[in-house]
């Protein structure tokens, strides 16, 4: 059987399909061409990160598919309850770039609290002339530690990012629709840990108490979880984090908080539009900036190439 991994694949991935007895394709084939490739060249199994979208008319047109496979947790580029009425499996990873998503939310919160990516821009431009004002300009910063972090979405990434901020000697808050209690397992070098109980509470205490607020929820139908008047609820002052899907932040909102000192600085991963996100979002002093790569470390790669590969092989083994 063939496995066209349209968003690429890891090493490790390909390796225990074709010991699986899989041949794996990595072709890159345009959005508007994945239909017809599937079916010219017999694909039963289409592996996507967040690029390619596997939507109803891709799913009617190609019979043989199988399996839609997604690396990495969110599937809202994929049309799962439509396809699995028509009998195709459909798979995640959602355990494999939890902690990769979690690092990359504190090189935001340390970036934002240290000015590093204002400073990262101009230095380069100022810092041989004009070193002491700059100086002087990132000299306010703010630690960490002892503060509160709020965490919206208190899944595995949420529950990830708690265990970096009780490290770092933070308080932790979170909400959660589904998950009503968490005990987080801290665990260290010599084999010690240590366990924390936190219990999940309403948004709106959520918004009152955090210093800072990183979001790892799912896209959104119905409008965003912080907009206009989630914002003016917020602590004066606060960061705010998204690493998680472009449109659960009013980005038109956020900037006009950021401008009014509402809001001190934002960390985003992702945006309202990508590939082409707002240029008053690109260019914004305050804001720290990724091109959407939580899961973009070698490690949650490997592990998501062998987390796919391991179900693929389980689900089709008999055929």
């Amino acid at each position: 059987m063939k496995v066209l991994a349209n968003d690429g694949i890891s090493k490790s991935g390909i390796k225990a399909l074709e010991k699986g007895g899989f041949e794996v394709i990595t072709t890159k084939v345009a959005q508007e061409q994945v239909a017809n490739y599937i079916n010219t060249n017999d694909i039963s199994v289409i592996l996507v990160r967040s690029a390619t979208k596997v939507r109803q008319d891709i799913i009617d047109d190609c019979p043989g598919l199988k399996i839609i496979g997604r690396g990495g947790v969110g599937m809202d580029n994929i049309d799962v309850d439509y396809a699995r009425s028509k009998g195709i499996h459909v798979i995640n990873t959602p355990a494999s770039s939890s902690e990769s998503v979690a690092e990359l939310v504190f090189a935001h919160l340390f970036s934002g609290v240290r000015f590093l990516h204002d400073s990262n821009r101009n230095m380069p431009l100022e810092g041989d002339t004009h070193f002491d004002g700059l100086k002087k300009a990132y000299s306010n910063g703010i630690e960490l530690r002892g503060k509160t972090l709020g965490i919206i979405g208190f899944g595995r990434i949420g529950q990830a990012v708690a265990k970096i901020a009780l490290g770092l000697g933070m308080k932790v808050i979170a909400v959660d629709k589904y998950v009503r209690e968490a005990v987080i397992r801290v665990d260290f070098y010599n084999g010690q840990f240590i366990n924390v109980d936190i219990k999940t509470e309403p948004l709106e205490g959520v918004f009152k108490h955090s210093d800072f607020i990183t979001l790892h929820v799912p896209a959104q139908e119905d409008g965003y979880i912080i907009g206009k008047e989630e914002l003016e609820q917020l602590k004066d002052g606060v960061g705010i984090i998204n690493c998680a899907r472009g449109g659960v932040i009013d980005e038109v909102a956020l900037v006009e908080a950021l401008d009014n000192n509402k809001v001190l600085f934002a960390g985003l991963d992702v945006f309202e539009k990508e590939p082409t996100p707002e240029i008053q979002i690109l260019m914004h002093p305050k804001i720290s900036l990724t091109p959407h790569i939580g899961a973009a470390t070698e490690e949650a790669q490997d592990r998501i190439g062998t987390e796919l590969a391991m179900q693929i092989i389980s689900l089709l083994k008999n055929e």
